[in-house]
Order: structure tokens, then C-alpha cells, then sequence
């Protein structure tokens, strides 16, 4: 096997599907003990793909939900666990998560309650989900709109990546991914950050596979040094604070992609990080001018009322990084450098959605 087939657990292109039927033939009691989790758009885009690869897979059990972030609560897990329970899965069964983040999140959670935890493997269909969403053992729902407040950290069997499946996906949706691909560059790979930044054609994804597989490199090594989030992972946060604060605040209203709202994040936390976590001004208007060109979209969501703003720094308020009532964000110290656990002002907080 060719080290670029795989990382730890994480197995890529062709040898991804090999090792997934094997795994099948020799760990699972019978393929009715298996269960493929899908959305309505998996299932009628990327199922075939995956079934083209595992022929067998066919007389598998299908639990399919509703597309969509709304979707991503209890009250869908607690109607997963009962089809499960309706086709007597048992703590031997498995679930082969097979969609975008919503998916993997949803899937993962309820592996890890069910009987107390059964196995799953994730088959991310979305770009954010390759690189994001599916990697580092956190699952969830939301609460609400409180995002991803109720979860585990729990491991899957393995993780499978298949870049054919972004054939599938509209432009918005790559680009939405690749905020988080841009992420992994500013905190903790200037060179990262410079390739992301050459990428000529975005619609032509062969021409940039690879840029893909050392997003999820960058983030698993993160990840490996600290699972449970208690110190360095949390770089990982970096334009989430506010990111994640946006996308609660319309996610009833008007829908915002992940990705939007993060790119929003990283703009408004990168000039914080100027104002006080040493960034240079030129790295600060580096970031912003890339940003501002590639996600013109974005802009709308700036233009919010003193009210709305002070309706998202309350949302803030419940973000789980929180320590002793004080929000907590992730900055950047230069481009490839973060900090973690820095404190920022209401007043700054306020002032990054103008600049």
C-alpha cells in the first residue's frame, strides 16, 4: 500500500474501497447486521457511486434523513436509533455514514449511543466533510440553535475519502470547503496557505486533488497531539467563534453556508488578531483581500444593525470554549502561526464587523 493511500486510518482513492469490502467480509456477522445513513441527495448521487465499488453493499439496510442543518438534532438521532431498532441492529452492527457533514456528525453521535457505542465508518461526500466535518473523532447535533452542543468524541473504524464524489456538488459547496482548507493554512502552514492561494481553476478539482489530502494531514496531525480539545487543538477554532455565532443567528432566517460564515470568522478574528495578537497589518490585509475576492457572497452578511451584532456576541456566549464567562478565540500571530485561549474585549468584538 502506497503511503498516499493512507494516513493512520484514513484511506484514500481506490484502496479506500478495497479496504472497506474487506473489512466487511471478515468483521461484520452479516450484511443485514450494516447500515448505509444518507440524506435525500446521497442517495441519489453518491449511493451509486458507492455501490459501483461494493456490489454486495445492495442488501444493506438504508436509514435515509432529510436534507439540510435543520436536520442536525435529537429528535432525528432518536429516529435513527428506532429504525435501528427496527431492523434489530445490535452492538455488533455498523453504520456507513455517507454524506456531507450533517451527515457524518448525526451518524457518529448516534454510533456512539446506541447500545452504548457501535461502529462506523465515515464516507464524506462533501468537501468540507473530507476535510472538516469527518475528521477528528468529534460527532454532534445542535441544540436548537446552538451549534453542536450536545456530542461524544468517539472513533470510527475508518475514515474513506473519494474525491469523485465532489463531482456531485455545486460550485457554492466547494467553495464553502475550501474556507476550511484556507484555515489549515493560516494556523499552521504558511506554505499550505501560498498553494491554497494558486489554485487557478476551482472547478477543475484533479488539478488540486492533493491540496485536499494534505488538508486532512494538517488537521489529523493536529488532532493525533491533542484529541479532547484541551490545548493546541483548539487553534482548529480559529474564525469559528464568530463563524459558528453567524450561523446560529441565521440559520432560521436566511441559510448561510458553513463555510461563508467562517470565512466572515476569519476575516472579523484576523483583524482582532492584528489589534492585539501581533499580526501584521500587511498579513491581515492578505487575508482579507483573498477573502473578499474569492467569497464576494460574504458581504451581505456583513451589513448588520448594532442590535443584530449584539444578538450574536450573546450567542458567543454559549460557545463551549468559554471559560470562567469570558469568550475565548483562537488568533493568529502571523500567517501559519495561531494562539489559543486568548481573551478578547465586547468593545473589539463589536468593532472587527466594520473593518
Amino acid at each position: 500500500m502506497k503511503n498516499s493511500d493512507r494516513v493512520g486510518f484514513i484511506y484514500f482513492r481506490e484502496k479506500a474501497y478495497e479496504i472497506l469490502e474487506n473489512y466487511l467480509l471478515n468483521q461484520i456477522d452479516s450484511i443485514k447486521n450494516t447500515f448505509i445513513l444518507l440524506d435525500d441527495r446521497t442517495h441519489k448521487h453518491c449511493l451509486p457511486i458507492l455501490l459501483s465499488h461494493i456490489d454486495f453493499l445492495k442488501k444493506s439496510n438504508l436509514i435515509q434523513i432529510k436534507s439540510g442543518e435543520k436536520e442536525k438534532n435529537i429528535h432525528t438521532c432518536i429516529q435513527i436509533c428506532k429504525n435501528l431498532e427496527k431492523f434489530k441492529a445490535n452492538r455488533k452492527s455498523l453504520i456507513l455514514n455517507l454524506g456531507g457533514g450533517v451527515i457524518t456528525d448525526i451518524g457518529g453521535f448516534v454510533a456512539s449511543i446506541f447500545k452504548r457505542g457501535i461502529r462506523f465508518v465515515n464516507i464524506p461526500t462533501t468537501l468540507l466533510g473530507m476535510v472538516d466535518a469527518s475528521v477528528g473523532y468529534k460527532t454532534g447535533v445542535n441544540l436548537d440553535s446552538i451549534k453542536n452542543e450536545i456530542g461524544s468524541f468517539y472513533i470510527p473504524e475508518f475514515l474513506i475519502i473519494d474525491t469523485h464524489f465532489l463531482k456531485t456538488l455545486p460550485k457554492k459547496e466547494i467553495i464553502s470547503g475550501m474556507a476550511e482548507m484556507f484555515k489549515h493554512g493560516l494556523i499552521a502552514d504558511k506554505d499550505f496557505w501560498i498553494k491554497m492561494n494558486q489554485i487557478k481553476d476551482i472547478n477543475n478539482i484533479n488539478q488540486w486533488d492533493h491540496l485536499i489530502h494534505q488538508s486532512i494531514l494538517i488537521k489529523q496531525k493536529i488532532v493525533d497531539l491533542d484529541p479532547k480539545e484541551k490545548g493546541l487543538r483548539k487553534i482548529l477554532n480559529f474564525g469559528h467563534t464568530i463563524g459558528h455565532a453567524l450561523e446560529s443567528y441565521f440559520l432560521n432566517t436566511e441559510k448561510i453556508l458553513h463555510g461563508i460564515a467562517v470565512i466572515m470568522g476569519m476575516i472579523c478574528e484576523s483583524w482582532i488578531s492584528y489589534k492585539i495578537n501581533g499580526l501584521s497589518i500587511s498579513d491581515y490585509e492578505n487575508i482579507k483581500s483573498k477573502f473578499s475576492a474569492l467569497y464576494p457572497m460574504q458581504k451581505k452578511f456583513f451589513d448588520l444593525e448594532d442590535s443584530e451584532i449584539e444578538k450574536i456576541l450573546m450567542i458567543m456566549e454559549y460557545d463551549k470554549k468559554n471559560e470562567n464567562n469570558k469568550i475565548q478565540f483562537s488568533l493568529l500571530k502571523e500567517i501559519g502561526k495561531c494562539s489559543y485561549n486568548c481573551q478578547v474585549p465586547h468593545s473589539l468584538i463589536k468593532e472587527c464587523f466594520f473593518n
